[in-house]
């Protein structure tokens, strides 16, 4: 996660989960969870053959969909805006 600085952290922290200091809403970890996985789909683009990362990558994509029920769930119109804000297909 070296391609994060913590200016960049607490800007997606600051937009998704209302303040910098709350980095554990589902809003925040999804926005989190969506920016790593954008980075590592455009490492794989070059680096084909990295197998690790795409593991990693799946994995982070299955902690995402939890994530993203579990909000579906408990509060629809929060997850149709993030859906909305992120460009998720859904």
């Amino acid at each position: 996660m070296s391609h994060f600085t913590a200016e960049k952290k607490a800007n997606i922290f600051k937009n998704f989960g209302g303040s910098e200091t709350n980095t554990g809403s589902i809003e925040s970890q999804i926005a989190m969870l969506t920016e790593r996985i954008t980075h590592i789909s455009n490492h794989l683009k070059t680096n084909k053959k990295d197998f690790s990362s795409n593991r990693g990558l799946m994995q982070m994509v299955g902690r995402r969909k939890r994530l993203l029920m579990y909000l579906s769930h408990n509060n629809l119109e929060s997850y149709r805006g993030l859906i909305e804000k992120l460009g998720l297909r859904k």
